[in-house]
């Protein structure tokens, strides 16, 4: 049953195994084990951005695509939320609407892109989504009467998502049951499905299609697969996914700006994190994305603990300044690369193949 669910594709190391289902467990028990505010924000970032970096992972890991436009199909679904749920009112019907029209809008813009810029070289695709990334971003600051331009667009959600709905009196262990808490539950098992359904896509026949691209798209071509068409689909695909990312991200903060999920920044992140995960894995995006939140979110916390411990060293106690944490975050990332250049995930499994080749 287990295997089927994850398409086969089973962690193949004990650790990482035993990291996994830590995870999952930690993610799903957050609103009891963590009823704060801002454990409860940290955890559905890390739902939705591993979905988002999934589905990058799917073009940058799996297909061989390098491309810098990702940001804007998640910008486009949280957008689509965002603008129906303000011109058509908090209800679930604005709702799917705006989800639907992100989607359509998505699909034909990454397959517009798929179909005028995937026949160029590596560098220049690159060059291309860069370009129309950075005008989509352009384009959404200054249609203000759509998309509320630089200051956004703060909007009301479906009651039952609302945090004044209550639907216990009383907490519930340490959670109280009200429309944060099952806006996080429809994360939770959105993020959930939609990473199992990338799980069945990257190991399917299709899947082994793009990776044979990955490896050797002349190899590939030559034995008779249109490699433009499947690294099309894979394009279009990849879209589907980070748009739904971007709806769900919506419906969380009930709120979309340009620097929200439009921004340049947002792709290094994913960037980043697919490189500590490690890259041609569906697992390494959600660990890469657990790991590099919890840093982001809680790493300024900890070093004001140590600067308060080590406070009147004169040198010392510059150097753990809370003012610094950005410096010690990209040694954080610098260490890691350098001793998982594999990524995390990578690294593990190396390891149990290579204790399984050692007896023999």
């Amino acid at each position: 049953m287990l295997k089927t669910l994850l398409s086969h594709d089973l962690p193949r190391n004990r650790w990482l195994a035993l990291l996994l289902i830590a995870i999952v467990i930690g993610l799903a028990l957050t609103p009891f084990l963590f009823p704060g505010t801002k454990a409860l924000n940290v955890a559905a970032k890390i739902l939705v951005f591993a979905v988002l970096v999934a589905s990058f992972d799917l073009l940058l890991g799996y297909t061989g695509i390098v491309s810098f436009a990702h940001t804007m199909f998640f910008g486009i679904g949280a957008y689509g939320v965002a603008i129906a749920s303000t011109r058509f009112g908090a209800t679930w019907g604005a709702v799917a609407a705006g989800v639907a029209a992100a989607l359509v809008a998505s699909l034909l813009l990454s397959l517009l892109i798929g179909l005028f810029s995937l026949r160029v070289k590596a560098i220049f695709f690159a060059m291309i989504t860069l370009a129309v990334a950075s005008a989509f971003l352009t384009l959404a600051s200054q249609l203000s009467d759509f998309t509320g331009g630089e200051d956004g667009l703060t909007f009301k959600v479906p009651e039952a998502l609302q945090p004044g709905t209550q639907y216990l009196d009383a907490p519930f262990l340490g959670a109280s049951i009200d429309g944060r808490f099952v806006a996080y539950y429809l994360l939770f098992f959105a993020a959930l499905a939609l990473i199992l359904a990338l799980l069945r896509i990257v190991n399917s026949p299709f899947g082994r299609v793009l990776q044979a691209i990955r490896e050797n798209d002349f190899r590939a071509e030559a034995i008779g697969y249109r490699t433009v068409v499947y690294r099309t689909l894979s394009s279009v695909l990849s879209a589907a996914f980070a748009t739904l990312a971007g709806c769900l991200l919506a419906l969380w903060l009930r709120y979309n700006g340009p620097d929200t999920t439009l921004s340049f920044e947002i792709m290094l992140d994913v960037l980043l994190i697919v490189v500590i995960g490690g890259m041609g894995t569906i697992y390494g995006a959600v660990v890469g994305s657990v790991l590099f939140l919890l840093a982001q979110s809680y790493l300024q916390d900890l070093m004001k603990l140590g600067a308060s411990a080590v406070e009147g060293i004169p040198v010392l106690s510059q150097v753990v300044s809370p003012d610094r944490w950005m410096l010690w975050l990209g040694i954080l990332f610098v260490l890691s690369v350098y001793h998982f250049p594999t990524g995390v995930v990578g690294r593990l499994r190396a390891l149990s193949h290579a204790k399984q080749r050692g007896p023999r």
